[in-house]
């Protein structure tokens, strides 16, 4: 690990003996696939309840509603008088108009159709589906498809209080399925190799060989500028089937959590599979600093939100190329 525990006066740390990108040392052999292959198994294997992540919390309020696809059914998201969020179906049942596009007045949704009004009760042959909001992300839940046991509410990660945290919320969609997301986080060795713009120095520290739990435990320093680097150490875990969870467990900012979310959004027009990335910052420090940047929150999301795009950019490349080796039968991993 870059630090020995101790507390650094400034977050920041100079990076020495920096090595050139084509001279670090190769991970390839430590990147067994096998390793990913059964990560990735055990993480499929787990319940998820017939839950989805739809998007950001925060795009769901007022007159604002929020719509999509989850699992190859249209969903349509808005928040009622109380503000409690509520979902259903995203097509219309009078006509099929596209309810997404439809305003919210008072807290009902209201079809720009023909004016026929949702409150989020059953009504003419509209049922809702279960919601979720946990602060930072909506959650639908899809039993019709999910063909899971239910879950009252969903596998939502540790993570800080969101009112003492900075969060950002990015989407994105990628010609895959979200298999081929997960296995791409539960892969840290591509990180300094594939993504030199924001990594260094990345060394992982524990497998799930070898931890004892399932687990991979990075060090690795996040870049900044030049040779001023933030070393932390990482672990990633995968709480349900479509999530992988990195947790700042030593470091600067210690409890802070990136969550991936993947979302099947069903074919595109060629009839192949979309899926939607969904990936939560949550940002936590003690420093006293920090309150300054809550406080700039409205200015420092864009920011995190672009340099999640960059990253995923990369990786959704990535993930597509698998799907794309997968489904022709050409993939050689595990």
């Amino acid at each position: 690990m870059a630090g020995d525990g101790r507390r650094r006066r400034l977050p920041l740390s100079l990076r020495r003996n920096a090595v050139a990108w084509e001279r670090q040392r190769p991970t390839w052999r430590d990147a067994k696939p096998a390793l990913i292959a059964g990560a990735l198994k055990r993480a499929q294997a787990r319940p998820s309840g017939n839950w989805y992540v739809v998007g950001s919390s925060r795009d769901v309020g007022g007159a604002r509603r929020g719509g999509g696809r989850g699992a190859g059914q249209e969903v349509v998201v808005w928040r009622d008088t109380g503000g409690r969020v509520v979902a259903g179906p995203g097509v219309c049942p009078h006509l099929g108009a596209p309810l997404r596009d439809s305003p919210v007045r008072c807290g009902t949704l209201v079809c720009h159709w023909h004016g026929l009004s949702l409150d989020g009760g059953p009504f003419a042959g509209w049922e809702p589906f279960p919601a979720y909001d946990d602060g930072v992300l909506v959650w639908v839940r899809l039993d019709a498809v999910g063909g899971e046991e239910p879950l009252d509410a969903p596998v939502v990660p540790s993570r800080p209080v969101p009112a003492r945290a900075l969060t950002a919320v990015y989407a994105g969609v990628g010609v895959c399925e979200p298999e081929d997301v997960v296995a791409n986080r539960l892969d840290p060795w591509h990180g300094a190799w594939f993504h030199p713009y924001s990594f260094d120095d990345l060394t992982v520290a524990d497998t799930p060989e070898s931890a004892g739990e399932d687990a991979f435990a990075v060090d690795v320093s996040f870049k900044v500028a030049g040779r001023l680097v933030v070393p932390v150490r990482a672990v990633f875990t995968a709480p349900e089937p479509r999530t992988v969870v990195m947790h700042i467990t030593e470091g600067e900012g210690v409890g802070s959590v990136v969550e991936t979310h993947a979302t099947p959004l069903g074919p595109d027009v060629s009839g192949r599979p979309r899926t939607a990335v969904v990936e939560a910052v949550v940002a936590a420090s003690d420093r006293r600093g920090f309150a300054l940047a809550r406080a700039a929150a409205p200015v420092l999301r864009p920011l995190v939100r672009a340099a999640s795009g960059r990253l995923w950019r990369d990786d959704l490349a990535y993930a597509e190329r698998r799907w794309a080796l997968r489904s022709t039968g050409r993939f050689p991993g595990a």
